[in-house]
C-alpha cells in the first residue's frame, strides 16, 4: 500500500477538492430527482378527508408537543427571536410599510422551519428516543439536498411577496415613506387608500399563501418520509390539495390564524404555536398521502 503520510502538493489538493465537489453534486442531483424507482413510479397516491379530520391532526399534534415540549419549546426560541428582528427591522419609517408583509411571511416560509418538527413526529412514530438535537435529522437525510432545494424555493416567494407588498404602498399610499407610525396607522385604516391597501394586500397575499399551500402542505413531510425527488413531492402536495379542497382551505386558515395569534404578543407565542402546527402537518400527511407498498406491509407484520 503507499503511503498517504506525505504533503500533498496543490495539483492533488485541488483534484481531491473537484472529485468532492463532483460527489457533492451528485448526491445533490440524485436527491433532487429521488430514486430511479421513484422516478419511474407514478405519484403516491392521495386520501380524501374531511374537515372533522383536522380536529384530529391537531390532537395529534398537541400529543407530540407534550411529550417532547422542553425539547421543542428550546428548539422553537427562535422563531419569536426571529419575529422580534423582523419587527425591529420595520421601525424605521423607511421599512415601516413592509411590517405586515414581513409578519405575515411566516406562513409562508413556516413550512420549511417546521422541517425539524416533521422528524422529530416521524420518529416519535417509529418509536425512536427522541432529544432536540434530533430535529437536525433532516440534515443527514438523502433528501436534504431536496428539501434545500424547496426550501429556497420557498424563500424566493417570500422575497416576491416582499416586493409585491412594498409595490401595494407604492401605488397606494406611497411611494413617499410614512412620516411616524402614528400617522401610517391613521392614513391606513382612515383613507380610501389605506382601505385600498389593506384589500390589494390581502387579496394578493392569499394567492401567495394559496400557491406555498399548494406545493408545500405535504411535500416536506413526504421527501423525509421516501426516497423521492422535488418533483414528486410537490407534485403530490398540488394532487392533495386537489383532491381535498374545502379540508386544505380550512387547514389554511387553521395556520393562518395560528400564525396571527402567536405573533400579537411580541412573537412569544409562536413558541406555542410553531410546534403544534409544525407535528399536526406531518399527521395531516399521514391521513393525505397514503402508504408505499413496503411501509403498508411493515405496518401489518406481526410485533
Amino acid at each position: 500500500m503507499a503511503s498517504q503520510d506525505h504533503i500533498r502538493n496543490p495539483i492533488e489538493w485541488g483534484w481531491d477538492q473537484i472529485t468532492l465537489a463532483a460527489l457533492t453534486v451528485g448526491s445533490l442531483g440524485r436527491s433532487l430527482g429521488g430514486s430511479e424507482d421513484s422516478q419511474n413510479a407514478p405519484l403516491p397516491a392521495v386520501c380524501r378527508i374531511k374537515v372533522a379530520d383536522l380536529r384530529d391532526v391537531l390532537v395529534k399534534g398537541l400529543d407530540d408537543f407534550g411529550a417532547y415540549r422542553t425539547d421543542v419549546i428550546f428548539l422553537c426560541l427562535i422563531y419569536p427571536l426571529v419575529g422580534i428582528s423582523l419587527a425591529w427591522l420595520t421601525f424605521g419609517n423607511q421599512t415601516l410599510p413592509l411590517l405586515f408583509p414581513l409578519a405575515s411571511g411566516f406562513a409562508l416560509v413556516g413550512p420549511v422551519a417546521a422541517v425539524g418538527l416533521y422528524e422529530i413526529s416521524r420518529r416519535r412514530e417509529q418509536g425512536i428516543p427522541i432529544t432536540w438535537a434530533d430535529a437536525f435529522g433532516a440534515i443527514s437525510s438523502p433528501a436534504f439536498g431536496a428539501i434545500l432545494v424547496l426550501g429556497l424555493a420557498l424563500l424566493a416567494i417570500f422575497l416576491l411577496w416582499l416586493l409585491a407588498g412594498n409595490l401595494i404602498y407604492d401605488v397606494t399610499l406611497g411611494p413617499e415613506p410614512p412620516v411616524s407610525i402614528a400617522s401610517f396607522a391613521r392614513d391606513v385604516f382612515t383613507t380610501r387608500a389605506g382601505w385600498a391597501m389593506i384589500v390589494a394586500g390581502v387579496g394578493i397575499g392569499f394567492l401567495f399563501a394559496l400557491l406555498v399551500l399548494a406545493i408545500s402542505v405535504v411535500s416536506f413531510p413526504l421527501l423525509l418520509d421516501r426516497d423521492v425527488g422535488v418533483r414528486t413531492a410537490v407534485l403530490t402536495s398540488i394532487s392533495a390539495v386537489a383532491a381535498n379542497p374545502g379540508p386544505m382551505a380550512v387547514w389554511g386558515l387553521i395556520v393562518a390564524g395560528g400564525l396571527v395569534i402567536g405573533s400579537i404578543p411580541a412573537f412569544l407565542g409562536l413558541i406555542f404555536v410553531m410546534p403544534v402546527l409544525g407535528h399536526a402537518t406531518w399527521h395531516l400527511y399521514r391521513k393525505t398521502v397514503q402508504p408505499s407498498t413496503s411501509q403498508s406491509v411493515l405496518a401489518s407484520a406481526p410485533n
